[in-house]
């Protein structure tokens, strides 16, 4: 059987890199595991791995009382998750990259693309995309992005939504990351959205051809989907473009914040435009006003 293409989708953070796992898990000609971020090469870069191996021992302990309860709604995923989560854990605590790639491809048949979909990848050194494109054989990267300043407030809204006990104080909640995201003590939120450093280190570290653009404003649509798939050349199939994933809760920006942000974010806007020959269709709304 011929070796599948690698598949990394790297990013960036709320720009529909679940939306696009969901579309690529149930294409037929490919094969994801049912962990949609797996952290591989993250947590080793970054020494985030044991952080990673608690939150998958979280999920999985959760999957189970559901699973022992007969909790409505638990099915065979909920199964396959959780025994997935135990064979992948070990993977990564030992960080052997053999068998991280063993995993991408134990269970396929005769699908031509496994993958493995996790957006902090936009942050790893040119060094460790190289080496993720060396040892994967023929790898392909995605690479989604987002108007700015609606990634951002989306990201903020994520994070306020989980920091909330109740979900009564979100907007506040909101607005307090925000000042912090912009003041620099929530850094991990701009980097997640920082498109220049991404692209740059992709420029430096990777065939242009094996690297796919698009933006979150374009991605659901036939047109982005059919070059998506030319790109991992598997059979061109329609997506649900009316199903988003985690959309999040809808808390409306000020004035003065989307000024603000506008203002802090141009740097990206005109990078993106100038690698791109012009801004990407349906971004700078925010701009016209700051």
């Amino acid at each position: 059987m011929a070796r599948p293409v690698v598949m990394y989708g790297i990013g960036a953070t709320k720009a529909g890199t679940s939306w696009l796992y969901r579309y690529l898990a149930a294409h037929p000609d490919c094969y994801l595991r049912s962990i949609k971020e797996l952290h591989f090469f993250d947590s080793h870069e970054k020494g985030s791995r044991d952080w990673h191996l608690k939150q998958f021992e979280n999920t999985g302990a959760s999957l189970g009382r559901k699973i022992a309860g007969g909790q409505d709604g638990v099915n065979g995923w909920a199964s396959l998750h959780l025994a997935e989560i135990g064979v992948y854990s070990g993977i990564l605590r030992e960080g052997d990259e053999t068998a991280y790639l063993a995993f991408l491809h134990d269970g396929r048949d005769k699908e031509s693309v496994v993958g493995d979909i996790t957006p902090c990848y936009s942050l790893l050194s040119a060094k460790c995309l190289a080496h993720m494109a060396e040892i994967a054989g023929d790898a392909r990267f995605v690479y989604l992005m987002r108007d700015p300043v609606d990634r951002l407030w989306s990201h903020v809204r994520m994070i306020a939504k989980r920091r909330s006990k109740d979900g009564g104080d979100i907007p506040e909640r909101a607005a307090r990351i925000f000042d912090k995201a912009l003041d620099g003590q929530e850094d991990h939120i701009v980097e997640r959205g920082d498109y220049r450093a991404t692209l740059e280190k992709l420029e430096q570290a990777l065939d242009p051809e094996k690297v796919f653009l698009c933006t979150y404003e374009e991605l659901f649509s036939d047109e982005a989907v059919q070059r998506l798939c030319a790109f991992l050349g598997i059979r061109a199939m329609p997506g649900q473009y009316d199903s988003r994933a985690h959309v999040g809760i809808p808390v409306p920006m000020t004035a003065e914040q989307i000024h603000r942000a506008a203002e802090f974010l141009r740097p990206q806007y005109d990078y993106v435009a100038s690698k791109l020959g012009q801004m990407p269709r349906g971004w700078g709304a925010a701009m016209a006003g700051a």
